[in-house]
């Protein structure tokens, strides 16, 4: 079985568990999913909070970004990401100058905003998903904040640049994939997939999904429908070829991965060193 969200995620483990049904994750990130439990069900082909957060704060500071607001939604989702992030935050010499968490459906955020503009931070992280991310950066402008605007991976899809529109342009995203044409197999995964007609370009997490199901896939051909077999081939990955790269099992079946940083670039996810903005040509909002 394979798994995406992380609120669904960590609430299930412990039925998988219960069940000894062998679960491939490959878009979650909260990092109890794997480390909070020794359950050998349970793995994960995708990277952490832990890696987003600590090259978000690394990152960002060395940009200048030096004064921080944070606003996350209050599912464990967003609690984590403000948690990994203002730890490593902290370490890299950033300064939080508040903290707004706020419900994951709320629709204004004009008294929050009216209070971050009073603040005048560098930057906005937000830890939180789609919806939170496209309505905050569309009423930035109008009530006058003018902060750089960033995000872990929960914002870096086609559906946060079509809500934000051209106010997206600029935005800075952290994610544990590389694109998909730096893979040794994208090219021909790409190809592949526009031969099949989809509408849709694959999204962030669509190399990982197609990862985690070849590695069930394979395993399940190896050994047969057996779940302690498969369980048991699978706690073993070292080195096992994929869409995104080699897959290696840490002791806690965790993929051993590092975070990318992106950027929005006229209405698409840019990996940074290939953007107009690391070449100085355009400028994030501090500059």
């Amino acid at each position: 079985m394979t798994h995406y969200c992380s609120a669904v995620g960590i609430a299930t483990v412990d039925t998988y568990a219960r069940f000894g049904l062998p679960v491939v994750v490959w878009g979650a990130i909260l990092p109890e999913i794997t480390y909070g439990n020794e359950y050998h069900e349970i793995h994960r082909v995708n990277g952490t909070m832990i890696n987003e957060g600590k090259l978000a704060a690394e990152f960002l500071t060395k940009q200048g970004f030096l004064k921080y607001v944070v606003v996350h939604d209050t599912t464990d989702y967003g609690k984590g990401q403000n948690k990994y992030f203002s730890e490593y935050l902290k370490l890299a010499g950033g300064e939080i100058v508040a903290t707004f968490p706020v419900s994951p459906d709320q629709q204004d955020f004009t008294a929050e905003l009216t209070k971050i503009k009073e603040l005048k931070p560098d930057l906005i992280m937000v830890g939180g998903l789609t919806p939170l991310g496209v309505r905050l950066r569309a009423q930035m402008d109008r009530v006058g904040v003018t902060a750089q605007l960033a995000g872990v991976s929960g914002i870096m899809n086609a559906g946060f640049l079509e809500g934000a529109g051209a106010a997206a342009e600029g935005t800075i995203s952290f994610h544990n994939g590389a694109p998909i044409t730096k893979y040794e197999q994208g090219q021909a995964f790409l190809d592949a997939y526009a031969k099949a007609g989809f509408r849709e370009d694959p999204d962030a997490y669509g190399p990982f999904a197609y990862s985690a199901a070849t590695l069930i896939m394979d395993a399940i051909e190896k050994v047969g429908p057996d779940r302690a077999k498969v369980k048991d081939l699978l706690n073993t990955t070292k080195a096992y070829k994929s869409l995104v790269g080699e897959i290696n099992f840490d002791d806690h079946r965790q993929n051993i991965l590092r975070a990318n940083v992106y950027v929005a670039q006229d209405g698409k996810w840019v990996y940074w060193p290939d953007s107009e903005y690391a070449a100085s040509k355009r400028k994030l909002r501090l500059n």
